[in-house]
């Protein structure tokens, strides 16, 4: 085998090993539908937490929901720590970042959950803002 097969057998493996680690971290993830979600609007347990840009935000949100795009959130979650008892639903256009807001979320000890589908699927199934 020569050092490129090699180089290009270690990147492989590497992107194999990301999808898995992906995979079993989404299996632990607890989820809702965006039906799901518009169902709890009014359920004192919860926190909305929009973690979009705030060009997104200013297009269309979810009424009552808090805003801290993804890649402010490691530096802002001390905002969050009021809600600490309570479930942090996490959204986004389409559920990757939220995906990534819940996971961070989760490993500093909130119970967090994503909307998957994000504001696409909110918005197919016609639901308030």
């Amino acid at each position: 085998m020569t050092a490129s097969q090699i180089f290009l057998f270690v990147i492989a493996a590497l992107v194999i090993l990301f999808y898995i680690k992906r995979w079993i971290q989404k299996a632990h993830m607890k989820e809702y539908s965006a039906s799901e979600v518009s169902q709890r609007l009014n359920d004192t347990s919860i926190v909305l937490l929009d973690v979009r840009t705030l060009e997104e935000r200013n297009h269309k949100h979810i009424k009552g929901s808090l805003h801290i795009p993804v890649n402010e959130l490691s530096q802002k979650l001390k905002v969050l720590e009021k809600h600490r008892e309570k479930e942090i639903i996490c959204y986004c256009h389409s559920g990757r970042r939220s995906f990534t807001a819940t996971l961070m979320l989760t490993n500093n000890g909130f119970q967090a959950a994503n909307m998957k589908g994000g504001m696409i699927e909110w918005n197919y199934l016609g639901l308030k803002k």
